[in-house]
């Protein structure tokens, strides 16, 4: 798959989910906390499925990147962890705290994911310059045996 079609896969993803997230102010409370346990569910197969990826290329992924990962599930299960307690309080002040505290959530995910997708640019760009500079050598090592014959 080209690097291209990764961002766009990536912005129609965002795409998604910006509409999701406008359509369900209007949604009735129980179809809201059904969107929101499979919005979770799928959040959760998706980091599942970063981590296998993660593993099956450890060769060639830098163990940075590794612990970038093993510590973004963790923040996100300290995250959810909080919010899942608070969220069993019924005081009307603790409620709307944890309201405050899901949307300060939502605004640092969001800026995350910004930052994620400039990387993702970033990496995309970097990958087709340097598979560029591999060919390009490629080809001089040819010409350059080529014309010794």
């Amino acid at each position: 798959m080209a690097k291209s079609d990764d961002l766009a896969r990536l912005a129609t993803r965002a795409k998604e989910a910006e509409t999701r997230v406008a359509e369900v102010r209007a949604e009735a409370r129980a179809d809201l906390e059904q969107d929101v346990a499979s919005a979770r569910e799928a959040a959760q197969e998706q980091a599942e499925a970063l981590r296998n990826r993660a593993e099956e290329s450890k060769a060639g992924i830098s163990g940075r990147l590794s612990d970038v990962q093993r510590s973004w599930n963790e923040q996100i299960a300290r995250v959810r962890e909080d919010l899942e307690g608070k969220r069993a309080k019924h005081d009307a002040h603790v409620a709307q705290r944890r309201a405050d505290d899901a949307e300060a959530y939502a605004s640092f995910a969001t800026d995350l994911a910004y930052s994620a997708v400039v990387e993702a640019e970033y990496a995309a760009l970097d990958a087709v310059l340097a598979r560029m500079d591999a060919e390009q050598m490629s080809q001089q090592a040819t010409a350059a045996g080529g014309t010794r014959s």
